[in-house]
């Protein structure tokens, strides 16, 4: 796993994490673009996803409520930009405050490699633009929330969950 992240969106490539999954390319895709599969893996470790859609067509939305383990909802909402079966998702998501307001926003390119029935992912997620003061302890935990998120996504797929 290879990750890099720093949050300035003018300079930075952005947060990338490369993988190997030892799962077929279609399934990891329809793990990233069924929201029921989704709704499984998203977000991170002990987090559930009681709200989330997911339309895996170009202008397609994108609407998830994670659930923290207090209990605490954080809503982010999005829209597909791209979509090409089974080897690229690329989508624009904001991180909601408790009014609903966007802090920030991100464009995640989402790559799927066949690799003789293991899939090569590489996520990569770019900050187009900060709104509120709020986003920077967002930004720092995405390593992290990233992390765990495939972690998740690999048991989901590996069917070791």
């Amino acid at each position: 796993m290879n990750t890099i992240l720093s949050a300035d969106p003018q300079t930075d490539a952005g947060l990338v994490i490369t993988r190997t999954i030892a799962a077929p390319r279609a399934a990891v895709f329809a793990a990233w673009t069924n929201q029921d599969y989704l709704a499984k893996w998203w977000g991170p470790e002990c987090f559930t996803n009681p709200v989330c859609r997911f339309e895996p067509t170009s202008c397609g939305e994108i609407y998830i409520e994670m659930c923290a383990p207090d209990g605490t909802i954080y809503p982010m909402r999005g829209e597909v930009l791209e979509i090409k079966a089974p080897s690229r998702i690329i989508f624009a998501a904001s991180a909601l405050d408790a009014e609903r307001r966007p802090m920030f926003t991100t464009i995640t390119t989402v790559t799927l490699e066949e690799m003789h029935g293991r899939t090569g992912l590489r996520v990569q997620a770019k900050v187009d633009a900060i709104y509120s003061s709020d986003a920077t302890h967002c930004i720092e935990g995405m390593p992290a929330g990233w992390s765990q998120s495939l972690d998740r996504l690999t048991a989901l797929v590996t069917g070791t969950a």
